[in-house]
């Protein structure tokens, strides 16, 4: 296993954070996500790209794990990109019922949510690292994201390889963490529905996509059928990766290279002549990549977070207390 040290993060945020006040939390979270994972490891992905979505909307504050409340007002976590897509929401609660039951109001569902990324990254991967910690979950009084902020902060995935670098730029990331980040693609799935554009009518023809390789596209379009033109039928998931769909590496980016990545905001990477070279290099050489996820995970988890007095300590994950 790749055990990486702590690098970039909000000087606020602390490695050991809980030594004293909650010594076995990390154990907690750890213990929780390796038996869900063993049985299902697309909750591993879910989880990462969980606290990814968290993180871009608001900052990490888990406002994302927060259900609609009481007069139709919708959370982040109801929005289209959001549900059904995310998954492992119960192994985020099942860890904090656990870390309550001995350090009660003491650790953050956002920093659970921190560690449960960094688990599921080394039960799926072998990639472990060092985690600060000290954040605090949002309120619903104005730090609750609202519906709309979902789509003004997550870039869609038809976003092409610009509107990911500008969109990345905004929360302090640069072209080359963007790509990075991407490779949590190496695992996971994504519904047909989000992608079927590229199979049957690409650029508003009756054509498909020409940038995705033929027998990769005649897979796709036996497992997702042609939707409806009045919506609604069958929307099944495939792997993001289809190569190793339930490992945490590189290899995400050698399928890119052969015209097989499932979203455009994915195949877009090797269009682009700026982030084609991060690809070529992550393709190349894996011990690289991994190295620059742990980084960019780190860096990514410091966005706009809560501290000290701010925010609060939810007793459940779901609801504001």
């Amino acid at each position: 296993m790749l055990l990486v040290p702590a690098v970039y993060s909000d000087p606020s945020l602390k490695v050991g954070f809980y030594k004293r006040s909650c010594p076995a939390v990390e154990s907690i979270v750890r213990r929780t996500v390796r038996r869900a994972v063993s049985r299902n490891p697309g909750i591993g992905g879910g989880i990462i790209r969980m606290h990814f979505h968290d993180c871009f909307v608001r900052g990490c504050d888990g406002s994302v794990l927060l259900k609609s409340g009481p007069g139709g007002k919708q959370s982040e976590r109801d929005h289209p990109a959001n549900n059904p897509g995310l998954r492992g929401f119960e192994v985020i609660e099942e860890a904090k019922n656990r870390i309550e039951s001995v350090c009660p109001n003491t650790v953050s569902c956002a920093d659970i949510l921190a560690f449960a990324a960094r688990d599921s990254s080394s039960k799926l991967g072998r990639i472990n690292y060092a985690v600060p910690a000290g954040r605090r979950d949002g309120r619903r009084d104005g730090r609750v994201t609202v519906f709309d902020e979902v789509t003004e902060n997550l870039p869609p995935p038809t976003s092409t390889a610009d509107q990911l670098v500008a969109n990345f730029a905004r929360k302090g990331l640069s072209a080359d963490e963007m790509v990075t980040l991407s490779g949590a693609h190496s695992i996971g799935a994504s519904h047909c529905s989000s992608f079927s554009a590229r199979l049957y009518s690409f650029n508003g023809t009756h054509d498909q996509d020409p940038s995705l390789d033929r027998k990769f596209a005649a897979a796709l379009k036996a497992t997702c059928p042609r939707p409806p033109r009045n919506g609604g039928g069958r929307d099944p998931l495939v792997p993001l990766d289809s190569a190793t769909p339930n490992w945490l590496d590189n290899k995400y980016y050698v399928e890119l290279t052969a015209g097989r990545g499932l979203l455009t905001s994915d195949q877009t990477l090797v269009e682009n002549s700026l982030t084609r070279k991060y690809v070529a290099v992550n393709a190349r050489y894996g011990a690289t990549w991994t190295a620059k996820y742990v980084k960019a995970m780190v860096k990514m988890g410091s966005i706009d977070v809560l501290t000290g007095s701010q925010g609060e300590i939810r007793s459940s994950c779901s609801f504001v207390n």
